[in-house]
Order: structure tokens, then sequence, then C-alpha cells
């Protein structure tokens, strides 16, 4: 399926309708690690939402699940949509800006459920960050994410009835992965029947905006040494910002913040 898409086709699209699908991309065996992967980081992350005083029980998310050299940190770094992501961004440098895998689990109401869009701040003919959906479970016309296709140039939120009436719904098999840009106007669906519907969302951005979570001071150095130099850039390792000036003045090829990152 990638094979089949060009980069020209792709701009086209999401420039036009602010979203575009790749179906089927990932194979049965792997994603049904990365399912497994992810409701595992969603057990992780709800003990940290209870001990802190959060929730009670967890809110059915993980956030910026990294480090444990599980399928998660596999897909990273397979790197299958560079070339779309990058032509997005101008093929300029982008990182890692989240990582979030959501388990939609029934009965569920949380902020996912909310009509919203991820950046608040746009730039028409400038974006700031890329969404990614990736499908661990089949998305139907009862469970699929919701999309205002076109709606990522306007400033002010559309009207409840508006966006029910011109919605369209996320349908595609498991494996599949959506991009779409991070200003479109989108809610999750709330999930019936026995069955939760797992996915696992990214968002990259210009390497020069700060992203939701310090990857490379999370991950450490020695973990950067084992990446490759393109997952050394997404996960935000030549866009690091000093803490002190020894930090600082480093000679060029020693640098935290290298010069291309904008």
């Amino acid at each position: 399926m990638l094979a089949s898409v060009s980069v020209e086709q792709f701009d086209r699209t999401i420039e036009d309708k602010g979203w575009f699908l790749f179906e089927k991309v990932l194979d049965d065996e792997f994603i049904a690690r990365l399912r497994r992967d992810c409701l595992k980081w969603i057990e992780i992350c709800s003990e940290y939402q209870i001990r802190n005083g959060i929730n009670e029980s967890g809110d059915g998310t993980a956030h910026h699940c990294l480090g444990s050299g599980d399928s998660i940190d596999r897909f990273i770094d397979m790197h299958l949509f560079h070339d779309y992501i990058g032509s997005y961004f101008g093929n300029e440098p982008y990182i890692c800006n989240s990582l979030t895998p959501i388990g939609g689990f029934p009965g569920a109401d949380i902020y996912v459920h909310k009509l919203h869009r991820d950046v608040r701040t746009l730039i028409p003919g400038y974006p700031l960050k890329l969404n990614m959906l990736v499908m661990c479970d089949d998305f139907t016309a009862e469970n699929g994410t919701m999309m205002l296709s076109g709606s990522h140039y306007r400033h002010e939120r559309p009207s409840d009835e508006e966006f029910e009436r011109h919605h369209e719904r996320l349908v595609a098999p498991a494996g599949s992965v959506v991009l779409f840009h991070s200003t479109l106007w989108h809610k999750g669906a709330h999930i019936k029947g026995p069955r939760n519907r797992v996915a696992l969302t990214v968002g990259y951005g210009r390497a020069y905006i700060k992203p939701h979570m310090d990857y490379a001071r999370m991950l450490g150095e020695e973990y950067g040494k084992t990446l490759s130099p393109l997952t050394r850039q997404v996960l935000g390792y030549n866009s690091r910002v000093p803490v002190n000036l020894d930090e600082w003045y480093r000679p060029i090829e020693k640098r935290l913040y290298h010069s291309n990152q904008g």
C-alpha cells in the first residue's frame, strides 16, 4: 500500500482534506504485539495516575511509552512514513512530539471524546504538528474516530450540529494508519459492546518546538547511542537544550542543539 501512494498524492490529499488513510500497512502479527504493548503501557501509566491522585482507576490512556525495547520502540524505529512526514514539514527536520496508546474501553468518557484539535496555533501554509493514528483493532462505522474534513484551516470551533451533520468516520481494518493535520477538528467515538478498541497515537512536530516529553533526557545517552541517525533525530537527540555552560560551550560536532534544527 505504501509503495502505491506517491508523496505528491499524499500532499494533495492532506492539504485538501486534512487527513490521509494508509489501509492495512502493518501485518497481523506485528499489530497483535503492538496491541498487547499498548495495553501493557496503559496498565503502567494507570498506576502513576492513581498514585498521583489524577484519578481513581486510570483513564484508559498512556503517554510517552518508549524505552522498554518493545514493539512501540520498533514501530518508531521503522520510519515507514518518513517520506510523507518529511514532505509535510517541508523536508525540514522533525521530532516526535507525543506518543499515546489509547485503550478505547467501553463506557469510557474522557478527553479524546470531546470535539477538539491538537494544536491551538494555526498558521496557514505552515503546519506545526502532524498526528498519526495506528489502528490496533478494526475501526468501524460504530467505533471509528470522527473527522471533519477540511476543517484544518478553521480558527473557530465547529458547532456540534455542524460536526454531527458533516463528519466522516475513520473506517479501516486493524493495521491501518492515518496521518492528519493536528489542527483538524475531530473526536473519538464512545465504544459500545464488550470489546475495547485499541489505537496508538503519535504526534510529530518541527524540531524547534518543545515536545510534550523530553525523550532524549528520559531515555538517556546510552540508549541514544544504540539508535540510527534518523531515530536519534526523531527522538530529539539533535535538538536538546543545554542546562549549563559546560553543555553550551562545546565543539560543533558535540553540541546538543544542531544548527539544522530551525
